[in-house]
């Protein structure tokens, strides 16, 4: 299995991009927000990587953290997700965004993938909806960049492609440490999750604290 791949840029494309190790040149499959955020060709990089192994098709998916392979993992263990559309739900909504949706049940946001339909966007939220909660609290654990990187080389076979800025910070630790402190209080996993989601979709960058009062708020009895 090969679980981390290192080495310089030779091509960059939307949805890929072929790095170098050693002379032997691995094309890597991404998500366009992965692909949008890598260096310029002939630059060093390292991501974490899935291989998909078929009788007649051997792929690997690139991440940039243990994180992202989670969510890929669990959302191709749906019936109907393949590991390429699995991989557009993360482009499209991002980590963070993908955990919102799943905690919260939110099938419409899941919808805005390429490739996935009402059904299909249906399916997913039910069947995830309760396993979420799991990757969620593994939070910033798994949040950790792949590793140290070779020396860049002077041999570039494609011109550098425009880079975007790098995303923000993720708010993956707080996420899991106020999924853990409403845990120790005695909320059931699939509530704390959705009330966690809920808090961090209206203030994405809120700290652990405010989080866990903004959740508790949302989890209080109505009056």
């Amino acid at each position: 299995m090969i679980g981390r791949i290192a080495g310089i840029i030779l091509h960059r494309a939307q949805d890929q991009v072929l790095i170098d190790v050693r002379g032997v040149g691995y094309i890597v499959h991404v998500s366009e927000r992965t692909a949008a955020n890598l260096p310029p060709a002939g630059q060093a990089t390292a991501l974490y990587t899935e291989l998909l192994v078929r009788e007649d098709l051997l792929q690997l998916f690139g991440f940039p953290t243990l994180l992202e392979k989670e969510w890929h993992r669990l959302l191709t263990s749906v019936q109907g997700v393949g590991a390429k559309v699995a991989l557009a739900m993360l482009g499209t909504l991002g980590p963070e965004g993908l955990a919102r949706a799943l905690a919260l049940g939110d099938w419409s946001a899941l919808r805005k993938a390429p490739g996935v339909g009402p059904k299909l966007a249906q399916r997913v939220a039910m069947e995830l909806k309760d396993k979420a909660p799991a990757v969620m609290a593994m939070g910033g654990n798994l949040t950790v960049d792949p590793g140290p990187l070779p020396e860049p080389s002077a041999e570039v076979i494609e011109a550098p492609v425009a880079r975007t800025a790098p995303p923000a910070p993720s708010s993956a630790q707080a996420t899991a440490d106020a999924l853990s402190a409403l845990g120790n209080l005695g909320y059931a996993p699939s509530e704390a999750a959705s009330a966690v989601a809920e808090a961090a979709a209206r203030e994405p960058q809120a700290a652990t604290a405010a989080l866990i009062r903004a959740a508790l708020r949302l989890l209080a009895p109505k009056e």
